[in-house]
């Protein structure tokens, strides 16, 4: 079931939400564990996904979903139909359930009278901010359909970025994996029916030989113990991230570990320079849009020292100069933002930033697969034929021996 909710905060702030749950007692269940009160409820004929309460719809939206839909608007814009018309179109005819749900409260209060940029705002956490910066720029500026289309090339470019990263880790992951698999097969299953065959014949091992059966007879015993120590460990470890600061600090250290944090520190410079030139191209002063991009970047660390930087540019300070004090930023990075403002191209600057760290970020990982693919296999190899070698020794001297 879909509820319209008025809900006051505890800063004192109204705001006004979507909300999907099975009933009205869960949903205020649910309210109260954010710290919201509700003030007024209205049920909207609508839907619930089975199973669950969800509360206030915080699912983002499909990626692709969006995309295609800023597109659609775009191109309804340009054809010169009315906003409100283009909205109708287009929530009526998609099937994605939470941007439905979404669609359908944006169009009625454009219909009531308030702006995309703040139908869009009202729904806090489930777009990026550049997005409602970019409609605000655009609605200011007259030309909602050009800054669509902007912010739909900005998305596109951040997305395969994001999926060819991903893509190139996907098949180190599953080698590691299945090397996994294998050598705790051979460890759990196989070592322990050798062992008693061992046993039995009173033979003296290898060391080698000896040091397997000794691991994998503590494994077998201490199995589901060491399955517990490890989940209590992970429960120990989410919960210490999900505590205020600690996100940022886990980005601290992931952008200085080896190859991993080069890796991620060319990825944070370039969504920030590309977010920050698709927000001055939409007309946003420079301290607003680098306020919008510290929301943007998804690298906690580099997110916290863009809100210092945004308060030293508001001050006077240089943004180069600014950036260059925080020591986490390429130097080539930041000393090409520093032509690009004496010269008065910052924004084609930064985009030439993020083309130059984009295919950084590609060359790095061509080379990762190059090397890392045959120095797995090779790895796994060794490790396996160890495991076997070291199983089989004494079959092979009593072989000898006989």
């Amino acid at each position: 079931m879909e509820f319209r909710c008025r809900l006051g905060t505890e800063t004192g702030e109204i705001e006004e939400r979507v909300c999907i749950a099975d009933s009205e007692a869960l949903l205020r269940r649910d309210l109260e564990k954010e710290g919201l009160y509700l003030l007024s409820l209205r049920r909207r004929g609508g839907f619930a996904w089975a199973g669950a309460s969800l509360g206030c719809v915080k699912r983002r939206p499909g990626v692709r979903e969006f995309t295609v839909f800023n597109q659609e608007l775009a191109a309804l814009l340009r054809a010169g139909m009315p906003l409100l018309q283009s909205l109708d179109i287009l929530r009526q005819r998609t099937d994605q359930p939470v941007l439905k749900t979404v669609l359908d409260d944006v169009h009625e209060r454009v219909r009531g009278g308030s702006s995309l940029s703040d139908a869009f705002g009202s729904h806090r956490g489930l777009f990026p901010g550049v997005y409602t910066a970019s409609i605000l720029a655009g609605e200011k500026s007259g030309n909602l359909e050009e800054t669509l289309r902007r912010y739909v090339s900005y998305a596109k470019v951040i997305s395969g970025v994001r999926r060819r990263t991903l893509s190139a880790l996907i098949y180190p992951a599953v080698l590691l994996a299945l090397s996994g698999i294998v050598v705790a097969i051979i460890v759990v299953r196989v070592v322990p029916e050798f062992t008693s065959f061992y046993d039995s014949m009173g033979a003296s091992l290898p060391v080698a030989t000896r040091v397997l059966t000794g691991v994998s007879g503590f494994v077998t015993e201490f199995f589901w113990l060491m399955a517990l120590a490890a989940a209590a460990l992970g429960g120990a470890v989410w919960t210490w991230s999900r505590q205020p600061g600690r996100g940022a600090q886990l980005d601290r250290l992931l952008l200085r570990l080896p190859f991993v944090g080069d890796v991620a520190t060319r990825f944070a410079t370039s969504q920030l320079a590309r977010t920050l030139a698709t927000l001055l191209g939409g007309g946003i002063p420079l301290v607003n849009a680098l306020d919008v991009t510290a929301r943007s970047v998804g690298n906690r660390h580099v997110s916290r020292n863009l809100d210092a930087i945004a308060a030293e540019v508001r001050e006077g300070v240089a943004l180069s100069t600014s950036l260059d004090a925080r020591g986490i930023f390429p130097p080539v990075a930041v000393k090409m933002v520093e032509v690009g403002e004496s010269t008065g191209a910052l924004q084609d600057m930064l985009n030439a930033v993020a083309d130059f760290f984009d295919e950084e970020i590609e060359t790095t990982l061509g080379r990762f697969m190059t090397l890392i693919e045959p120095l797995l296999l090779v790895i796994m190899g060794i490790v396996i034929a160890g495991l076997l070698l070291a199983l089989y020794w004494p079959l092979l001297q009593l072989g000898a021996i006989v």
